[in-house]
């Protein structure tokens, strides 16, 4: 009976060997595989110098941008300026064309005249000569008959002052009509001086402003080259911001697990399985906020101030202008207390300030659950592996990391899926 017993304990002691040595083969991987802390600092300091480069490509790029954007409004006013000089010269080139106009008209009424001054001129000439040869053809009266027909001196004095005053008028009314046809060409030549004159001008301003016009369209040109020079550094820019927003989040989800490295080494090397966590290192501060009960588990509002300014779930992000999981809730508060919101071992506790959290502060409830406290004025009042009580002081609400003003960020988490702390902490 009793080697009955022995045997049974024996095989039952060797299964339960098995088992354990089954169970720990299966943990020896995933131990093997998880990254120290330290390399994950490693990888933390290379992120963080990617982090610096994308930040200085787009100062580089917005340098370029505003340099960019500098030459377009230079080339803009040039263009503005030419355009202005361009209408000008095409104002005054209309002037030009009604002038020129005007002029043809002019020179056109002179030449009427000056046509009809030599017709009437040729005409009282071709009369003058008409009547003298008709005289001497007739032969009843010439020139010559009229002076030796005279009987005397005396009567031949006065047919000669006669004839000379016929030849006289005749001659004063064609040199009349000779001065007016030579005064009405002087004035149509003038006048086609005027015109040639302004037409020379014209094509000086004809040719300046098709100069200018080419300038224009020169300088809008490269005001579109520019332009779409532009709108490239925008998108460039754009996939820059995009691609630092996620090594930002990649950074931020990096510093949560080397927290979380750093805790599981002090786990492996300071606490044993069956040792029970420290008592807290700071004795302290007082206990605070409202408790409320949830499936039998007590949960305290971690501060004094209970208006929710930005609730668990989808928003529009304050800070990068995108939408984005809010995976906790904002109480607005400033410079209060913050309480835990249940007793636990203090996994994170920043003594430098995350980017995007600020000084914060994780604890692990030993169920599953873990409460995180973001955004503190400054480092916390705990240390990682400390074991707080429920409502005690973790630090006090600020506004570091990606804040744009005092606040608390609280979140909960479930087998590290995060819950809608509302759920725990509303009565």
């Amino acid at each position: 009976m009793k080697n009955k017993k022995f045997w049974i304990s024996l095989l039952a002691g060797i299964m339960a060997g098995v088992m354990i040595l089954t169970l720990l083969l299966q943990l020896l991987p995933t131990q093997a595989n998880a990254l120290s802390s330290s390399e994950i600092q490693n990888q933390i300091d290379e992120m963080e110098k990617d982090q610096a480069a994308l930040q200085d490509q787009l100062e580089e790029l917005e340098a370029q941008k505003k340099e960019n954007l500098n030459e377009i409004n230079e080339i803009a006013a040039q263009k503005q300026l030419v355009d202005q000089q361009v209408a000008l010269l095409h104002e005054q080139i209309d002037n030009m064309n009604d002038q020129i106009s005007a002029y043809a008209v002019l020179i056109a009424d002179k030449q009427a005249e000056l046509d009809e001054a030599q017709a009437l001129l040729a005409e009282l000439n071709e009369k003058n000569k008409e009547r003298i040869r008709a005289m001497e053809e007739d032969g009843k009266i010439s020139y010559w008959s009229v002076l030796f027909k005279a009987n005397s001196f005396s009567d031949f004095l006065d047919r000669l002052d006669m004839v000379q005053e016929i030849a006289a008028a005749d001659k004063r009314r064609l040199d009349e009509m000779s001065k007016v046809a030579e005064e009405v060409s002087q004035a149509q030549d003038l006048l086609q001086a005027e015109k040639v004159n302004l037409m020379g001008s014209r094509a000086q301003l004809a040719a300046k402003e098709k100069e200018l016009a080419a300038k224009s369209e020169e300088s809008k040109q490269l005001l579109s080259e520019l332009i779409a020079k532009g709108e490239e550094f925008e998108q460039w820019m754009g996939e820059k911001e995009e691609e630092l927003s996620k090594l930002e989040q990649e950074l931020a989800d990096k510093e949560v697990e080397y927290d979380e490295a750093l805790y599981q080494e002090w786990l492996a090397t300071s606490v044993p399985p069956t040792t029970k966590p420290p008592a807290p290192s700071y004795g302290g501060a007082g206990v605070g906020g409202s408790i409320n009960i949830h499936d039998g588990i007590s949960w305290m509002i971690p501060c004094d101030y209970r208006k929710v300014s930005s609730p668990f779930g989808e928003r529009w992000h304050p800070v990068h202008g995108d939408w984005r999981m809010h995976n906790g809730v904002d109480f607005d508060a400033d410079c209060t207390p913050i309480y835990a919101t249940r007793a636990g071992v203090v996994v994170v506790a920043t003594t430098w300030m995350s980017e995007s959290a600020g000084y914060y502060v994780m604890i692990d409830h030993g169920d599953g659950f873990r409460s995180v406290y973001m955004h503190m004025c400054e480092r916390p009042y705990v240390s990682v592996g400390d074991f707080v009580g429920q409502g005690q002081v973790l630090g006090c609400v600020g506004s570091t990391g990606w804040s744009t003003g005092p606040h608390l960020h609280f979140g909960i988490s479930y087998y590290g899926e995060y819950k809608n702390p509302m759920i725990y902490l509303a009565s």
